[in-house]
């Protein structure tokens, strides 16, 4: 059972959307690089509602079987009504039992980050477990051509 939650979490992680679109290994184009030391950290979660995409085939395929078995009854117009009325019992009946929805949840970090100007800037940017930020840390602030912020330490 952990194995399952353990490969379900990791499915998860891997899916969810970077709130910036940010790869170390890749180069992009920078506008600006502000240097800086961070004020506070605070880590945060958002919730994000994702609903069933595919609760239209769930429901076809209930439809498409209440007809199969609504078409073993009666002979004549009465077999086309008994398939009718299992097409719609079936359909209504997959389409109810399968509203389903789900929360994702995205860790990420806050940080208030004073730059060598004296300004302060609150940055949320998706948790990196391979940096984390302590009060004190030198960063920079990275803005890039799609007008996105990422914050990195300074080494």
């Amino acid at each position: 059972m952990k194995y399952l939650i353990s490969l379900f979490s990791l499915c998860l992680l891997l899916s969810a959307p970077s709130y910036a679109d940010y790869q170390r290994n890749k180069a992009v184009p920078v506008q600006q690089v502000l240097f800086g030391s961070v004020q506070s950290v605070r880590n945060i979660t958002e919730q994000e509602l994702v609903k069933d995409q595919t609760n239209g085939w769930k429901t076809f395929g209930g439809a498409l079987l209440g007809g199969v078995v609504g078409n073993q009854f009666g002979g004549g117009s009465g077999r086309t009504v008994a398939t009718i009325l299992g097409s719609m019992i079936g359909g209504s009946i997959a389409h109810n039992r399968q509203q389903s929805s789900r929360y994702i949840e995205y860790q990420l970090v806050e940080l208030m980050i004073q730059v060598e100007s004296g300004e302060q800037y609150m940055v949320v940017q998706d948790k990196d477990s391979r940096m984390i930020f302590n009060q004190g840390d030198k960063v920079r602030l990275v803005y890039l051509s799609d007008n996105t912020v990422r914050v990195d330490k300074a080494f």
